[in-house]
Parts: structure tokens; sequence; C-alpha cells
């Protein structure tokens, strides 16, 4: 799970954390971005989760050293909560990131659904979007009511076992009229809002489902306004909820093209302001470039969230005189040392996306004194993901189970403990600990798909169990890399 370093180590600093064995990768010369398969990082980028999938596995589960588990989640407090991902190595079910990896997912899906179809994979991708959105359904139990978390985070933390074994708290926890929690219902309602379009031509019904409860829950958070505290220090929303409110107002704009949402976002542009970061907690790069679509297409009233957008691609330009991101020396974007991959992979999707819109109307940016086409964002776009499949310093790609080279000790319960199908014995909490997370062995199963934190900002990466920081996979570093292979797959055809 993605935190703030402090916030991590005051949690894990209650473990007895044993010492992997680790293994450093030397600097040497690149692998040639022409001899990257693009075609199978995507089919592995969407095979990634079903690894993370919580709830009863269906016969067509493809991972198969996984097996059922939560299967009485929401039993606590009555309500039906199975399914839906764990988030990242540990396996606590959290509102916020689910619902933006879904975001993600339909983002992409929406602009790139074509060439996904195209690489034959747009079934997958919507199957993985449905296993979201089918939990949070689940999740918004009344008008003011949504559940935003399955799991005590402490408690998991402090135990190193498969999702199968899980003995842990399952505790439950709500946001509601007496105590809100604006950014996960917001959140929520920009999910099923862009599911409600993906989902459109394929399932009528399901759609129409998912857009009235993307009205409801945005309408909850709109009207109780606050910030969700009770499970920090996982998730705390630094950033505030202002920026999930005109996510959600603009993604229900984007599904219905209703005023009313048009005019929120115009009417409360004051909270938006220049970032050079989009993440699960501050989705304000997002939306400027969201709403820049539709001020490419003539609606004027939202040139400020255009300009905002130009801001955002020119700081995280390695060429931009206005950069202020640091790149580092083999040419990887680098935000900060925890889970810095999730900044690479929101990054480039955002200047995928918005490269297209300027192709579509035969327009530049301006960082500066200099002017930046529709192909130097894409091309950067595009050199990120090399970077990650392989094209750097190590030769080395960053998704667990592609190429020859790639991380061996993935800071994951379920990939680093035998396969409950191999040894039903079940792995205790202390046993995790002592017998598998502190192995030199690499894990005994791939998370095949999975991409991890990533390198320093030299370039440099050990592989080693315990270093969470740059080991563990999330699902939102996931979500936007399979829309994007998709359009360079059709690009490069």
């Amino acid at each position: 799970m993605t935190l703030f370093t402090a916030s991590r180590m005051s949690s894990l600093g209650k473990c007895a954390l044993a010492i992997a064995v680790a293994c450093t990768f030397l600097v040497h010369r690149g692998a040639d971005a022409a001899t990257i398969d693009y075609k199978d990082a995507l089919k592995k980028s969407i095979l990634y989760f079903e690894g993370q999938r919580s709830g009863p596995l269906p016969s067509t589960q493809r991972v198969t050293w996984r097996g059922d588990s939560g299967l009485n989640d929401g039993s606590d407090v009555g309500v039906d909560l199975v399914g839906g991902y764990y988030d990242a190595g540990d396996n606590v079910k959290f509102g916020v990131p689910m619902a933006f990896t879904a975001t993600l997912l339909s983002w992409g899906m929406i602009e790139y659904g074509e060439q996904l179809s195209a690489a034959g994979h747009l079934d997958d991708a919507r199957e993985a979007l449905k296993w979201i959105t089918d939990y949070l359904l689940k999740a918004i139990t009344g008008p003011t009511q949504l559940w935003v978390q399955v799991g005590n985070a402490d408690r998991d933390h402090a135990c190193w076992e498969r999702p199968e074994d899980m003995d842990t708290s399952r505790q439950s926890y709500q946001v509601n009229a007496s105590y809100p929690g604006s950014e996960p219902a917001a959140e929520t309602a920009a999910a099923l809002a862009a599911a409600s379009m993906v989902f459109r031509t394929v399932d009528a019904s399901y759609s129409d489902t998912l857009l009235q409860k993307s009205v409801q829950v945005f309408t909850f958070a709109d009207t109780y306004k606050g910030s969700f505290g009770d499970a920090c220090p996982y998730y705390c929303s630094w950033s505030g909820y202002t920026d999930e409110l005109l996510w959600g107002a603009a993604w229900l704009y984007t599904a219905t093209g209703k005023e009313k949402y048009l005019n929120y976002v115009n009417e409360n542009a004051g909270w938006s302001y220049t970032m050079n970061e989009f993440l699960w907690d501050n989705k304000l790069g997002g939306l400027q470039v969201l709403l820049s679509k539709f001020y490419f297409r003539g609606t004027a009233s939202l040139s400020s969230y255009k300009t905002q957008a130009e801001t955002y691609l020119c700081e995280n330009l390695p060429t931009s005189s206005q950069k202020t991101v640091t790149i580092t020396p083999g040419g990887l974007l680098f935000i900060q040392d925890d889970n810095n991959m999730q900044y690479v992979m929101a990054t480039s999707f955002l200047f995928m996306i918005f490269s297209d819109y300027l192709a579509s109307s035969g327009q530049t940016i301006s960082c500066g004194d200099t002017k930046f086409s529709s192909a130097d964002l894409y091309n950067f776009a595009k050199s990120q993901v090399d970077y990650v499949l392989g094209d750097n310093p190590l030769a080395m790609s960053f998704m667990v189970g592609f190429g020859e080279n790639y991380p061996k000790h993935v800071h994951h319960r379920g990939s680093s403990i035998v396969s409950i199908h191999e040894d039903s014995k079940v792995v205790g909490c202390n046993d995790g600990y002592s017998i598998w997370y502190g192995a030199s062995s690499p894990n005994p199963n791939t998370h095949v798909g999975a991409l991890v934190g990533g390198p320093n900002n030299q370039d440099s990466f050990t592989d080693m169990r315990n270093d969470w920081d740059h080991l563990e996979p999330m699902t939102y570093i996931n979500a936007p890399i399979v829309s994007i292979l998709a359009k360079i797959i059709a690009t490069s055809s």
C-alpha cells in the first residue's frame, strides 16, 4: 500500500521484520525499445488484477496460485462486502485506491477502447473493471451510507499471511451523514460515472445502475462535506476533498452531459490549482486534462482548466524550461522514493491522452518559449513505458514476469508464500514472517504483470522483499498502463 514514508514506518515498525538477502542489479546498457513486446506486456498488465482478487474466484481464474478469500467480509456489520481487490501487497480493501483504479481503467477504455479491442483485450479489461464496480455497488447501502474499507490495517500489516489464511480483523468502516468522507464518496462517484460509459453499449441496464448510484453517492459527498480520517495513516487525503468533488462532478458531466455538473466545475474552479503530479490523493492533474477535452470541443468556460493542464505537462517535460520534476540519469520521471512508479504511470497516461487532444485540435502547447507538439507528448509517455519494460540502464523490466530480468522478491504476501493449492497447511502470522518474508529465495508464485515501485533517483534497484518502497505493486500503478500499451500497439502498427 502506498503511504507517506513516515506513516508506513510507524506502522511497520511494530512488526518484527526479517532481513531478506539482497540481489542488487548492476548498471549496464539498456534493452533496445524496438525489441519490446508490447502485446505481451498488455496481456500481462491485465492478468495482474486476477492476482489481487478478493472473494470467491470464478472458474475462469487464470492466476491459479490464488484461492478464495475474504468470504465473510461485511459480516461484522450485516452487509455483503465480499469481492473487490486488495490494494497492494497486503490483504486490506481500501475504498479510495480501489475506486481510483476503476476510474483510471474506465478512462483508458473510454479513450482507447477501439485499440484495446483490436489488441484482443477489451473484454479482459472490462472484466477487471467489473470486479471493482460490482463491489462498489455493494458498498453503497443507503443515500448517505458508503462502506469504504474492510480490514484493520494495523493488524493486517503486523502479519505476513496469504489472503486465503487471513485471521486478522476484517473490521468494516463506513462514512455517513454523521461521519462524512467526501474523498471516498466523490471518488466512488467518479468511478461509477466513468464505468457507466464503458458498459453502455454492452449492458445498458448495468450502465444505468452505475450512473444512478454515481449521482446518489456524489450528492452525499457534496451535501455532507468532510474528510474521512478514521483509518489514517492509511490513504489519508492530504490534499483535502475539494479535488475529489471536482473530479466526481467532471465525470458526471462527461457521462451525462448535464449542465448542472458543468456549472459545478465552473463555479468551483477556484478549488483547482496547478500541480506537477497526479495520484490517488490529488486528482487535479487528471481533472484538468479531462476537462481540457471539452475546451478543445468548444466549451470556452473551461479555459482555466486547459491552461492548468498545460502547466502540469510543462512541469513534467524533461526539455521544458518550466520543468519542476526530477528526471533520473536514465530518463525516468521521479517524484518521490516511495512507490515512484505510480507517478510515472499516471503522468504517462495523462500525456498520452492530452497528446490525442492536441492532435485532434491541431494545436501545440507552449512551455516558456518552446512549443511542444502532440508527437512530443506521445514520445515522452512512450519513453517512460519503454524504461519500465526494460529500456533502462539496468536492462531490467519492472513488470513482474515480463522479459527475462525482472523483480523476483516482490513485496506481496500471496505471491511470497507457497500457494494454498500446493500446501494447504495454514501459514500463521508469525510463520509468514519467519519462514517466507525473510527468505532469500525468489517468491514461489510469480505475480505476472505486477508493476513494482521501481528504482531510486539514480536508477539503482535492489530486489529485496522488505523494501516495500520499491518492491510493492499496487492496482493503481497497473490501471493506466493497460490503455497506454493499447495505444502504443495501435500507433506502432
